[in-house]
């Protein structure tokens, strides 16, 4: 998916996307469970460095992505910082009452979110859409006329675009020769809209119809490529759960908070 920003491959690229898609379900309970403030912290540091040495993008790329994923992961916790229940009064103004429990609850929950954010984003930087529908149609059966037609409508996502770009600019030269009440407001947006969206009609029909001379059905079928298990599936497995045990024990030697439970009324 992100094939122009890679400058290296690892071997997760080389991991089952089935394999990938499981561990981030895992990770998802797993994370819920987790009500250790310490641990949640340490944990979502180390699935962010796994992240950034192991994607093979460029950082450049990389972190815009971690800064809006912490960015959002904030502001979602933001009504439980600003509205939680606790004792410790931090600000209070009208009816926001910021206290430290709330506080530590809402930075929990953000750590929460950024931590399957990154291992999402991990998935994503990857994985080639095109394995990712091999491996569903060769190990879970999926039926081979969906699969290529998810596969055929993410392909077009770039023609789109591509079609958009070129009809702006070819609106743009118009224009210059047209008086200025012709394409004001909603005209300028009808002029871009239709025609965008016939051409995409146009062309997904086209689509369509060569993937039925070629006979795109249901039922047995050869593949030109095959998205197998191996080894390194093993080994993106016991990293994961090396960076689990790890970071319990540096929350258990190298306590930041020292708070158990977040769940508590009173964490002090």
């Amino acid at each position: 998916m992100f094939d122009q920003w890679k400058k290296n491959q690892s071997f997760i690229d080389d991991v089952n996307i089935i394999t990938k898609l499981i561990l981030g379900v895992l990770l998802f309970f797993f994370v819920i469970l987790i009500h250790q403030f310490d641990y949640m912290f340490y944990l979502m540091i180390l699935i962010l460095m796994f992240l950034l040495f192991f994607n093979g993008i460029k950082w450049t790329i990389t972190l815009p992505f971690v800064l809006f994923t912490i960015l959002f992961s904030i502001i979602s916790a933001l009504f439980m910082i600003f509205y939680g229940d606790g004792t410790h009064t931090l600000f209070k103004l009208g009816f926001i009452h910021i206290t430290t429990e709330s506080l530590f609850r809402g930075l929990h929950l953000a750590m929460r979110t950024s931590t399957v954010a990154f291992f999402g984003m991990l998935i994503a930087f990857t994985s080639q859409i095109v394995m990712i529908f091999y491996s569903l149609m060769q190990h879970l059966k999926i039926k081979p006329k969906v699969a290529y037609a998810f596969m055929a409508a993410i392909r077009m996502v770039p023609l789109m675009f591509s079609s958009l770009i070129q009809l702006r600019k070819s609106v743009k030269m118009r224009y210059q020769m047209i008086d200025r009440s012709n394409y004001s407001g909603f005209k300028r947006i009808k002029h871009i809209v239709i025609p965008l969206l016939s051409q995409n009609i146009r062309k997904a029909h086209q689509l369509s119809v060569a993937m039925e001379k070629k006979g795109f059905r249901d039922g047995p079928r050869t593949y030109y490529y095959f998205a197998p298990f191996s080894v390194k599936d093993l080994f993106f497995i016991l990293a994961m759960i090396l960076i689990a045990v790890i970071a319990y024990y540096l929350s258990s030697f190298f306590p930041i908070t020292g708070i158990h439970d977040i769940r508590i009324t009173n964490i002090y």
